[in-house]
This record gives C-alpha cells, sequence and structure tokens, in this order.
C-alpha cells in the first residue's frame, strides 16, 4: 500500500511540473496561437509542451527560409507537425512549400553524381555582383528564347578557375528550363565514367544512351578524367556525334580551355593521337558557344 501511495505522489507530481510548463509555454503569443490552430484538447497538449515548442520553432524557420537549399530542420525540407492519433499527440513530419517547389522543379533534371547545392541551384541565387558573369547570363536569356521557340541553340562550353561557380550556372539555367517541362541531364562526368564502366553487365547500354539522347546534357568537369582510348573513342565521340547529327544542345564546363582540352584528349596509353583529339574538339565547337568565367572562388 505504501508503495502504491508513493507511485500516485509522483504521478501527480510529474502531472504538476507538466502543467507548469505547458502554462509558462502559454503566457507566449506565439505558442497560445500555434496550439489553438491545432485543434487538439489541452488535456493532451500538456504533456507534450517541448515537442510543440519545437515544432513551433521549425515552423517559423520556414517562414522566413528563402529555399530547400537554406533548410536547417534536422529532417530536411520537412516541418515537424503535431498530430492527435487516438488518446495521444504524434509528431510527423510534413514536405514544407519550398521543398514540394524543389522537387516539381527537379523532376525534369536527371542527376549522375552531382551535390544536392548544385541540384538545389536556382536564378533568384545567382551573385549578380561579378561582371565576370554578365556575358553567361546574357547568353542564357538568348539560349532560353530559342530554345523554347524551335529546341535549337548551341549549348556552351564554360571554361574557367576552379570554384567560380561553371556549373551552379548552367544548373540553375537547367532547373528554370525544367519549369517549363524541358527535360535535362546533368553528369559528373568522370565519376560518369567510372561508374560505366563498371556496369558492363548490367546496365552500360540503358545508361549511355539515356546520357547520349538527353535533351539538353551538361558534361561537368570534362577534362577532370583519366583519359584513356576507351573513354574518349567509346564514350565520349559517340556521345558528341549523335548529338551533333540530332542538333542537341550540349553544355561542357572545364577548367581546361578547348587547346588544353585537346592535349589531354590526345594522350593515352596509347601515345599522343592528335587527329582524333582534335577531331573531337571539332565537335565541341559544332555543339556548343565557347565562353570563360574568370572570378573569384565562391568555395572558400
Amino acid at each position: 500500500m505504501e508503495k502504491l501511495k508513493s507511485v500516485v505522489s509522483i504521478n501527480k507530481l510529474e502531472s504538476s511540473q507538466l502543467m507548469k510548463e505547458y502554462m509558462n509555454a502559454c503566457s507566449s503569443k506565439e505558442f497560445k496561437t500555434y496550439i489553438e490552430s491545432l485543434n487538439i484538447e489541452e488535456t493532451l497538449l500538456v504533456k507534450y509542451t517541448s515537442s510543440i515548442q519545437d515544432a513551433l520553432l521549425e515552423r517559423k524557420q520556414c517562414e522566413k527560409c528563402q529555399s530547400f537549399r537554406e533548410c536547417t530542420h534536422a529532417v530536411k525540407g520537412y516541418c515537424m507537425v503535431p498530430e492527435k492519433v487516438g488518446k495521444r499527440v504524434v509528431f510527423i513530419y510534413v514536405p514544407c512549400e519550398k521543398y514540394k517547389k524543389y522537387n516539381e522543379l527537379n523532376k525534369n533534371v536527371t542527376y549522375f553524381e552531382v551535390s544536392r547545392e548544385i541540384k538545389a541551384a536556382s536564378f533568384q541565387e545567382l551573385y549578380k555582383d561579378d561582371k565576370a558573369r554578365i556575358p553567361i547570363i546574357k547568353y542564357f536569356k538568348e539560349f532560353i528564347d530559342h530554345y523554347l521557340e524551335n529546341n535549337r541553340y548551341k549549348g556552351l562550353y564554360l571554361t574557367g578557375n576552379f570554384g567560380v561557380g561553371k556549373t551552379y550556372l548552367i544548373s540553375a539555367l537547367f532547373n528554370e528550363l525544367s519549369k517549363r517541362g524541358v527535360k535535362s541531364t546533368i553528369v559528373y562526368y568522370p565519376e560518369f565514367l567510372r561508374n560505366l564502366k563498371s556496369s558492363f553487365k548490367d546496365d552500360y547500354e540503358e545508361k549511355f544512351n539515356f546520357v547520349k539522347k538527353s535533351p539538353l546534357l551538361l558534361l561537368d568537369d570534362i577534362g577532370a578524367e583519366n583519359c584513356s582510348g576507351w573513354n574518349r573513342d567509346e564514350v565520349l565521340a559517340p556521345i558528341l556525334q549523335y548529338r551533333m547529327e540530332e542538333a542537341l544542345p550540349t553544355f561542357f564546363t572545364s577548367n581546361f580551355n578547348l587547346k588544353e582540352l585537346e592535349t589531354h584528349l590526345a594522350s593515352t596509353s596509347n601515345g599522343i593521337e592528335k587527329v582524333k583529339a582534335r577531331r573531337l574538339i571539332e565537335r565541341v565547337k559544332q555543339l556548343s558557344t565557347d565562353l570563360s568565367l574568370i572570378s573569384e572562388n565562391r568555395r572558400d
């Protein structure tokens, strides 16, 4: 009996403490307004004051957030929300509007080994304080106008120093076009080659043809791969040849200018093969406009 009385006393003490915490929280107008919007009895809410405060904080953060890329929540892109289930309250995670928009934006863009930051690139977040970007942004406007009119316009060979945002810029263009239903593919080229080589017995042809035939294609960081006769003659050459014949806009980013890329492509374990390299560079020139971006490293 004494033990039972002790348990009852502890329960009363815990209930009293929970009520005290809840009433303190209710002194905040924001908290009070939030719980009133939940349509859940106070007798249930009293037990979850701390979790409700966490949910309210996430909601406030979400209202201030400008894009999915800025999300600081424990579950990125989702907000914790209290929900009544039977005689208790559970906290579920629901996607925020910016995450829904992000998903909608990216459903038309396929990625191979690309960072989350690149996937979330947008025109609205481009640095506009850099005069070196003006010719590129001007090109983007021309490309959008011409491509939406007849699906034919040269892509871009964008070279420049490390960390200036070459990939981010083109990804922003693709994401902008995805809003208009345009499908595209962004491939981190060195990793794509490694992935392709390891899939000979599986889905090699499927991966290769998907990239080759993509309406818009970015071969990111071309020149960073270890050049071999196989990846030059059996992968890159057929991709470029097909896209040239079909007039499919093709984009490239590289730390090499075209002359340096030609030197890179000429050198394999078979020796120096200048003719094959020169032929590939001519295809790149047929497919793209050559622009450079020399600017400060934005990654530092």
